[in-house]
């Protein structure tokens, strides 16, 4: 049998942004990961590409109408826009291992575009909320979409996987 976490143990939609994202491939498998995650994207402007572009499309296949998808014009305009979120900053400049922290219901956990990250005066001014993924010294920086996708589940096994399918079927046997 299918389990599904139950609706008491449904905790806040984790928010997911990404900050002028340039590579359609990782943001359409970004997307692809927030609609079988049931997270918020929201992309911020401006971006690399217009979103309906081909490659970002084929990144998310066929689950576009599973997305809850925000557009903004700058990071000014999404902060003014979700003033009571608890903000997360992955960056390779961080201090602090991001499985050490703490989500809290209504987490955003935001991501800079590919070739500058997060601008260096956010980061300055929110220390304690700059994580960083661990890596070799020589390793400028992980995939962008390969990042996003271990915050969230990171963010969702804290969280105990709301809503989400924890075990699954077989198609020709059964368990």
């Amino acid at each position: 049998m299918t389990q599904l976490i139950s609706e008491a143990d449904k905790m806040s939609k984790l928010n997911i942004v990404l900050v002028e994202p340039q590579i359609p491939q990782n943001t359409g498998n970004i997307a692809r990961t927030c609609a079988a995650t049931g997270a918020s994207l929201h992309l911020v402007k401006p971006m690399g590409f217009t979103v309906d572009d081909k490659k970002l499309k084929r990144a998310g296949l066929d689950y576009w109408y599973l997305l809850d998808i925000t557009y903004y014009d700058n990071l000014a305009d999404f902060f003014e826009k979700n003033k009571d979120g608890k903000f997360f900053y992955f960056t390779t400049k961080g201090q602090h291992i991001y499985s050490d922290a703490t989500f809290p219901e209504n987490s955003y956990i935001v991501f800079g575009r590919e070739d500058a990250g997060l601008p260096e005066e956010l980061l300055k001014a929110n220390p304690d909320t700059c994580l960083r993924m661990p890596m070799i010294g020589d390793a400028r920086s992980l995939n962008l979409s390969n990042t996003v996708a271990i915050a969230a589940y990171e963010v969702l096994r804290q969280w105990g996987f709301p809503e989400l399918l924890c075990q699954g079927e077989l198609t020709r046997y059964e368990w």
